[in-house]
């Protein structure tokens, strides 16, 4: 469950050392398209040397965001980064043949590591072929979210990408549809606008009603409208209360299906009802535990 994925570049070592106090679910440490070419040795160390320095868990998801399996970076870039201290995998330009051969060798890497846990990966749908291929790419192994690439995909399509966002329309619903359907995270592309909160709000709550329910960012700043947006509001939060303690009175006489306000309330709805109490809870916007 995330709401907040927050782009650093892996060659800048200021950004790696605070990066625990931008309050992002998770942190993504770029090692591709935010490190030039002449720099990918050096980030590719920086970052690996950064993680070795971590005494302590980080409050957050922390995200490496490999070179694509298309380069020749990809396989360093794994030797030396992957360990019990990241969470997850970022692969670039994800096809199905790519999400294979990547889980083959993080299978190797953890293996000959002795790590203690299974490494996740995000694909990053930025290619028309990506796009086709949504359904098999949430069903890959080890994949718990997908990031749609809205800059790189734009430019597969040789269309002009806009703040309105129509030309990416047909993909974020085909990415929202399929990640609800195997209950992972579809994570909307960076708002490229730093400077434009208003719009990043706007685009957020787009976003959201399509069925999306995180984004990634690009600025620090960017991150508490991001976050703000992608939790349950007060008004679903209340309602949200009374179908639980409702649900409580019906189950101890024995109802399934019981009326609230005038309206029907089966399981659909109570389902509804426990996804927004558990999220509110996880992000502490109502008191008790996320179960």
């Amino acid at each position: 469950m995330r709401r907040s994925l927050l782009f650093m570049p892996g060659n800048n070592p200021a950004m790696l050392q605070n990066s625990d106090v931008f309050d992002a679910d998770g942190v993504i440490y770029d090692l591709e398209d935010a490190v030039s070419v002449t720099e990918k040795d050096a980030a590719r160390i920086l970052v690996s040397q950064y993680l070795d320095s971590l005494r302590r868990t980080p409050p957050m998801e922390i995200v490496v965001r490999i070179n694509g399996i298309d380069t020749e970076y990809w396989e360093k870039d794994l030797q030396a980064v992957v360990s019990d201290k990241i969470d997850s995998i970022m692969l670039p330009k994800a096809q199905v043949c790519y999400l294979n051969q990547l889980d083959e060798e993080l299978t190797k890497i953890e293996k000959a590591k002795g790590m203690t846990k299974k490494i996740n990966v995000i694909p990053i749908i930025e290619l028309a072929v990506s796009v086709l291929q949504i359904d098999d790419i949430v069903k890959a192994p080890r994949v718990n979210g997908v990031l749609l690439g809205a800059e790189d995909l734009s430019s597969d399509l040789e269309v002009a990408r806009t703040k309105q966002g129509n030309e990416i329309l047909f993909p974020r619903m085909r990415l929202a549809y399929a990640c609800a359907a195997y209950k992972i995270d579809a994570i909307d592309t960076p708002f490229t606008d730093t400077n434009d909160n208003e719009g990043l709000e706007a685009d957020c709550n787009f976003v959201a009603n399509l069925g999306m329910n995180a984004k990634a960012a690009i600025h620090p700043n960017q991150v508490p409208v991001i976050n703000g947006v992608f939790v349950p509001s007060a008004k679903n939060i209340d309602w949200a209360l009374r179908v639980e303690e409702a649900s409580k009175q019906a189950a101890a006489k024995g109802l399934g299906v019981f009326s609230l306000d005038g309206k029907m309330v089966d399981k659909p709805v109570m389902d509804r009802a426990r996804k927004i109490l558990l999220k509110a809870r996880k992000y502490n916007l109502i008191d008790g535990e996320a179960e």
